[in-house]
């Protein structure tokens, strides 16, 4: 009790001294000299003794007075043993009562910043001074950056954004100070310093690069949460050392695979990732530069005698064909042949006697173990003396993400650096040193590291997939050394890409894995141009899915996401346009086998109507309707085919009015969430389910969305024009296998025993349905139907089909259905023996007339299209037709009245439905007649309506 006492007169005796003696402002001399004699002259030991047991907003004014004076004293050379031992004393008072919350102010912070820049200055700065020494500048160092973590520790919660953002300005100069000085080491007086082994195995740059770590680690954390608000200055001088830092190691090999270069490149990466997330100024001028360091980044830890994993090890002797896509591993190695390693190099690393430890260097020995742990190291990680093997894991995985950040933040820039992140060739052969996404992805000894590869893979191709699309094209590869042009070496990256996926597909074991790589194919499907490329390619690529999909267990609900991926996979495959031939004959093999309902997973068609059955979970028969819908539309002659047991499924799924929670997939443990969701899942599957009808009743009918009167009206417009013009629609069909003979010998009727059946037995109980997705999809089937099918109805199926479309216009409330019918009424108002009948027209007439009052624009813009087509229609009749009786003349011209009126009011809306409604007044004066129209003032209206546009 008594030294604590003394400790505290100590303690306040020197402080009030210092203050009495300070306010009339003495000159630098005069203070430095006063400092000296009261400070430097007690013990230190009892100072900081004193510090706990003071109140701890004395100690806060006692440090900020010591601090403004040793700074003010700065001025004079003699004045950094001052300066320096402040820095301890506030080292060491901070790390005693840290416990003890110290009320800093800004202006305070700001001070003992200021004077632990001095010291950094004094120490890195100046040359002349006695703490030139290394082991001197690394203790200043330790000081300074203990004194910075210290604080962050205690106060980073309370301090202010102007407080952080000094901090990092400081830590930045540190960081700085530290890289020139271990340049100083690599080349003392300019000239070439020590090997790079001999720097490893210096202690003080070791305890340079420890300074490095612990500096940039006080960075990370001072910038997390704060990197929206970094000042463009700030973010500009970061970015810039770490780039000095990341050269300076890559450039002089000094990569070490040991504990202080790992936590260095970990800190240094988390840095850079932070300062990535959000760029403040154009990184074009970085890119170049830090992807190149990346990729040296990805093998990291792999490269001093690390066997392959697993997945190569099953390729011992064998060589990779995929469905016809053949990329051979080349011959294995022997397992009694490793690589001869000197004997100092073998106990140095702690190599065993094992040949299979030492069979290959690039990669982690099976011995070790393949961690799937979401830790970053587990007790599955393998034995102590190879932690540091799982520690340099981390470099890697901060790699990946800064790359996902450029990807993210500049990909223009990174799309001329594809070349050093992808293989052109060999995919699947592990070389020695060499570094990119795919060996990353396929043969990192750590699951993290590989799942973080496919992420990095997906933003890549997610940033670029329109580039791919247009530019990469396929070729044999040329003579070595050739010049490539940029669209070849994309699609020779792009064929690597799918060999490698495909290989994954087929091999991996790891649900986590394998779920990312099904979102890389998902977007690789979508960017690579089929066409392009190798022609095998897609129906391989459909070959590997199926067979990966099928293995899935429909038992475990944990593989629901796997299984939902993989089937989404299959979907885009089949929805590529332009249609593949060779993906036709797949089909047409698939189809040939059969449907055995004692064998699901025989053909691929059997294994889909398997995974559509109202047992399953409804996203696995969503995205089995969705595969179906896609290959019915690119590949048209397949649908009479499966007709058949389309009907049945689309009859099961419309029989269930809900899907109950007894599912096969469903366990007791997803049935509370799966009751939340299966309404609307339920609806969902069921407008997939009309979708697929709707797609493959215009496949069997051969609909290419031209009528009898747009055929006519290209006519009419050809005669004025000399070009031919041919209309696509792009809802219906694709036919551009039509001259292939693909039927088989099945006979077809157009559609029209499908569209009996459709209407017998599906519509009716969609039509009524209580969900508005499952009415819009039903009458948006009659969009889908012919003149031709429509004429072969008998009289009771017309007025159902005629009802139905101007029942919903007129009653429904949902205006997506209203939408619907709107279009189902101006395909039918097309029909030749739907012109001729004046009250149906009428009806038409009276529903497109009421939506066109909708506010919503999309209903406005279909009643619009129905009214124009309406007016073609009749314009038709009237100029073509003329045999035509119109059953009621009086309703006829109350109908026009109606639709000039109509016409009129639209040509004030917006543009889209302004030219349907110039289209509807243009075929509407080519036959009324104006003087019987009505009176003066329309037809006044309707001449200036003219002019005016």
């Amino acid at each position: 009790m008594a030294s604590s006492s003394s400790a505290i007169r100590s303690w306040r005796t020197a402080f009030l001294t210092l203050r009495d003696e300070t306010l009339a402002s003495p000159p630098p001399q005069v203070l430095l000299a006063l400092l000296q004699d009261l400070m430097l002259s007690h013990s230190f030991d009892v100072l900081v003794s004193a510090a706990p047991d003071l109140p701890p907003h004395e100690v806060n004014s006692d440090l900020v007075l010591l601090a403004e004076l040793a700074s003010d004293s700065s001025v004079r050379r003699d004045s950094y043993d001052v300066l320096l031992w402040t820095c301890h004393l506030l080292m060491q008072i901070h790390e005693v009562s840290c416990k003890l919350f110290l009320d800093i102010s800004n202006s305070s912070w700001t001070i003992i910043l200021r004077i632990l820049q001095k010291v950094l200055e004094h120490s890195f700065g100046d040359s002349d001074n006695k703490s030139s020494e290394s082991s001197n500048k690394t203790r200043v160092m330790a000081e300074v950056l203990d004194i910075l973590r210290l604080s962050m520790k205690a106060y980073r919660r309370h301090n202010s954004h102007l407080e952080i953002m000094e901090s990092a300005r400081l830590l930045v100069c540190t960081v700085s100070y530290l890289h020139a000085e271990l340049l100083n080491l690599h080349y003392p007086h300019g000239i070439r310093g020590p090997s790079n082994d001999s720097l490893s195995r210096n202690p003080i740059c070791n305890n340079l690069w420890d300074a490095q770590s612990l500096a940039l680690s006080i960075m990370g954390d001072s910038l997390t949460g704060i990197v929206s608000s970094i000042p463009i200055d700030l973010w500009q001088s970061t970015i810039e050392v770490l780039r000095k830092v990341m050269d300076y190691l890559t450039s002089k090999n000094l990569l070490l695979e040991n504990s202080v270069m790992s936590r260095l490149l970990t800190n240094l990466l988390n840095v850079l990732h932070i300062v990535l997330l959000e760029p403040k100024d154009s990184l074009s001028g970085h890119v170049p530069g830090l992807v190149a360091a990346l990729q040296l980044f990805l093998s990291y830890g792999l490269a001093s005698g690390t066997p392959l994993p697993f997945l190569i090890n099953d390729l011992k002797g064998k060589s990779l064909t995929s469905n016809g896509l053949e990329s051979g591993l080349g011959k294995s190695r022997k397992s009694d042949a490793g690589p001869y390693r000197p004997p100092h190099l073998r106990k140095k690393d702690g190599f065993s006697n094992n040949p299979a430890d030492t069979q290959c260097s690039d990669y982690l020995s099976p011995n070790f173990g393949f961690t799937s742990s979401d830790s970053d190291h587990s007790d599955n990680d393998g034995s102590a003396k190879h932690v540091d093997r799982y520690r340099s894991s981390k470099v890697r995985l901060a790699a990946l993400v800064c790359i996902q950040d450029l990807c993210h933040a500049d990909p223009k820039s990174l799309s001329s650096l594809w070349t050093l992140l992808l293989p052109e060739n060999d995919v699947l052969q592990p070389r020695k040193y060499e570094a990119n996404l795919m060996a990353s992805l396929l043969f990192d000894p750590i699951i993290k590291v590989r799942m973080e590869s496919a992420s990095t893979l997906a933003s890549m191709l997610d940033g670029h997939s329109l580039t791919l699309s247009q530019v990469a094209e396929y070729n044999e590869s040329s003579k070595c050394g050739s010049f490539t042009t940029l669209s070849s070496s994309l699609g020779q990256k792009l064929k690597q890409f799918h060999t490698g996926l495909l290989y994954l597909l087929q091999h991996e074991t790891h649900n986590g894995l394998l779920a990312s790589s099904l979102k890389v194919i998902l977007l690789l499907i979508s960017a690579t141009p089929y066409e392009r490329m190798p022609s095998n390619l897609l129906p391989t690529l459909i070959g590997s899915l199926h067979s990966r999909v099928k293995e899935i267990p429909l038992s475990k609900s944990s593989n629901m996401d796997l299984l939902v991926n993989g089937l989404a996979c299959l979907a885009v495959c089949f929805s590529r346009s332009p249609s593949s031939f060779h993906v036709l004959k797949f089909l047409e093999e698939d189809i040939s086998q059969g449907f055995s309902s004692n064998q699901p997973e025989s053909s691929m068609f059997c294994f889909l109507f398997h995974l559509s059955e109202s047992k399953n979970h409804p996203s696995i028969i969503y995205e089995a309707l969705q595969i179906l819908r896609a290959a019915s539309h690119n590949y048209p002659r397949i649908a009479t085919r499966i007709w058949g047991h389309i009907s049945v499924s689309v009859s099961e799924l419309l029989l269930v009015g809900r899907w109950d929670s007894d599912s096969e997939i469903c366990t007791n443990s997803c049935k509370e969430e799966f009751s939340k969701t299966v309404s609307a899942t339920t609806e969902k599957c069921l407008m997939a389910a009309i979708k697929v009808l709707d797609e493959c009743l215009r496949a069997v009918s051969e609909f290419k969305g031209v009528d009898d009167f747009q055929d006519l009206r290209l006519l009419d417009i050809q005669r004025i024009s000399s070009s031919t013009r041919t209309k696509k629609i792009s809802s219906a069909p694709s036919f551009e296998l039509d001259d292939l003979d693909t039927s088989n010998g099945v006979s077809t009727s157009h559609g029209i025993d499908q569209w009996n059946e459709v209407i017998s037995n599906h519509l009716p109980k969609s039509l009524p349905h209580a969900s508005p997705m499952v009415r819009a999809a039903s009458l948006t089937c009659f969009a889908g139907m012919t003149s031709s099918v429509f004429t072969s109805l008998t009289k009771g199926k017309q007025e159902f089909v005629i009802s139905s479309a101007v029942t919903a216009a007129l009653s429904d409330a949902v205006p997506s259905v209203r939408l619907a019918a709107c279009r189902a009424i101006g395909v039918l108002t097309c029909f030749s023996c739907i012109v001729s009948r004046s009250k149906v027209i009428n009806e038409f007439i009276r529903a497109a007339d009421y939506n066109s009052h909708d506010p919503q624009s999309s209903v406005r813009i279909t009643a619009s299209w129905a009214l124009a087509n309406i007016c073609d229609a009749l314009r038709h009749r009237e100029t073509e037709l003329i045999s035509v009786i119109c059953e009621d003349e009086t309703t006829h011209r109350d109908s026009i009245s109606l639709l000039v009126e109509s016409a009129l009011r639209l040509t004030k809306d917006s543009d889209k439905i302004k030219s349907n409604a110039v289209r509807a007044l243009g075929n509407l004066s080519r036959f009324i007649s104006l003087p019987s129209y009505s009176a003066a003032e329309k037809l006044k209206r309707f001449n200036g309506m003219f002019v005016m546009l």
